[in-house]
């Protein structure tokens, strides 16, 4: 075997090794899973929305567990302060002198829990701007290094609009995927009540480090893309700008703006993490196409006439690929 099959044969033995240990404990929610660690070993950030009780916190607090990596978790709230994510200085007396000392905030660490991200005020939420984007945090005219590797894995609730602010358009672009949580089915609900509600829990073990999550990334990065499924994925993006002649009409009608070359980077890291799962060492159309609903959704923002109308996103976006062909 040649050192790249070796190392996509490591790639998905890895994956797969991760994603049967989350399993342990969350059910019914395999193309979450999947969809949170493709956006982990690509070395992007994912913002879980749905309703409370449906497992988010619960799916970070485990792949956290999976991952020998530092856990940090932020509690957001109106009253939280931008220093309260990223540290502040702090006064400290040593040897008879007194001076300011950096004290860093919860975002140093590995993986970062943002819980109901969109409770804090956009002053907070625009701290974590710089971690998303930079890996790195300013405080004092001093910048201060994250470890390698940084995640933030974000939820929200998207019913409860009391003490909430939306996030900013350019925090959304930070985020590698947006993923809908959903109610479980029957089976799902009796299978849940019966890992959680006797006296044993499932134990999850550390079956993966930092290194191995980098050097997964760096494996994805080695997959060719030939020109064609390139051209196709440039299309779409494309597509979900109204300004853009080939536009499908639905997209010029109800879309006021469309996703950011960073969408097109998310979908071809996504799509090439696709094809090694499939045992394949090339990217094909449908794994571009399966990557942009999580990708996209978030990136783009309605017109008047789309808020006031209803218009999914998702139906949008599928307008856009099937315009791509």
């Amino acid at each position: 075997m040649s050192q790249l099959e070796n190392e996509a044969q490591k790639f998905r033995d890895t994956f797969l090794t991760i994603r049967t240990e989350v399993s342990k404990f969350i059910v019914g929610q395999t193309d979450i899973i999947d969809n949170v660690l493709t956006a982990v070993v690509c070395g992007g950030h994912v913002l879980l929305e749905g309703v409370p009780g449906l497992g988010k916190t619960a799916l970070v607090n485990t792949l956290s567990k999976a991952l020998h990596l530092r856990f940090g978790r932020i509690q957001f709230t109106p009253d939280l302060l931008p220093s309260d994510v990223v540290g502040t200085q702090i006064l400290v007396e040593e040897e008879g002198r007194r001076n300011l000392r950096f004290q860093p905030g919860p975002v140093f660490c590995n993986i970062l829990l943002a819980d109901e991200i969109n409770r804090a005020t956009p002053k907070t939420q625009a701290a974590l701007l710089e971690t998303m984007q930079e890996k790195r945090v300013t405080v004092a005219g001093q910048t201060h290094s994250l470890d390698s590797p940084f995640f933030v894995l974000a939820t929200q609730n998207p019913i409860e609009q009391d003490g909430t602010y939306p996030l900013p358009e350019a925090q959304l672009d930070r985020f590698f995927f947006k993923l809908q949580v959903g109610l479980p089915d029957h089976d799902g609900f009796a299978e849940i009540l019966n890992r959680t509600s006797g006296n044993s829990q499932p134990e999850i073990q550390a079956v993966a480090h930092g290194e191995d999550i980098i050097a997964m990334g760096l494996t994805l990065r080695e997959i060719p893309v030939a020109k064609d499924v390139q051209d196709h994925l440039i299309r779409i993006v494309r597509n979900t700008h109204p300004e853009n002649e080939k536009a499908p009409e639905k997209i010029k009608k109800y879309v006021r703006n469309g996703a950011s070359p960073r969408a097109a980077q998310a979908m071809l890291l996504a799509a090439r993490c696709k094809a090694l799962l499939d045992n394949r060492f090339h990217v094909s159309r449908e794994d571009v196409d399966s990557c942009a609903g999580p990708a996209l959704c978030h990136r783009m923002i309605l017109s008047f006439e789309g808020e006031a109308d209803g218009i999914s996103s998702a139906d949008l976006v599928k307008a856009a690929i099937r315009q791509a062909y």
